[in-house]
């Protein structure tokens, strides 16, 4: 397994920040390579990806989700295997630090190679670069929110 680690601060509050990182079906909208994302039930929800021409469709689960604080998730079917969690920081009342750890299994010799090359470790910290400008231009307001715990 490979593993990733970055963190982005975000001019928004942490119940902001965490809000919006719980409508899993924005994703695509600051998440380049996600083409959609279905929220199956509170915890379970179906990835269709498509990087570099290839396409990977996938259920991942909701493990562990602290109000404010993080989100983790495991795949659990289908073409891809990770594994990560997605934590807030509160830094003052309108900033946010948001750090993501992910592990990964690349498959076949083009993604050990992309791995090998950071591939993974630069298009996590663009999602996140993206995120903060998708919540940030939206004036601090989020999409919407789920707010129970797993």
């Amino acid at each position: 397994m490979s593993q990733v680690e970055e963190s982005i601060e975000v001019d928004v509050p942490v119940r902001t920040a965490y809000n919006q990182w719980t409508q899993f079906e924005t994703f695509p909208e600051f998440m380049e390579g996600v083409q959609r994302i279905e929220q199956r039930t509170d915890t379970l929800t179906h990835w269709v990806t498509k990087i570099d021409g290839v396409e990977r469709e996938f259920d991942a689960t909701v493990t562990e989700q602290i109000l404010d604080e993080r989100v983790a998730w495991t795949t659990v079917d289908g073409q891809a295997r990770q594994a990560g969690v997605v934590t807030f920081h509160r830094l003052d009342d309108a900033r946010t630090k948001v750090m993501l750890q992910m592990e990964y299994a690349p498959e076949g010799l083009a993604e050990t190679v992309g791995d090998k090359l950071g591939f993974v470790k630069r298009q996590v910290a663009g999602d996140l670069g993206r995120f903060k400008k998708f919540i940030e231009q939206r004036g601090g307001v989020e999409t919407g929110a789920w707010r129970g715990e797993v």
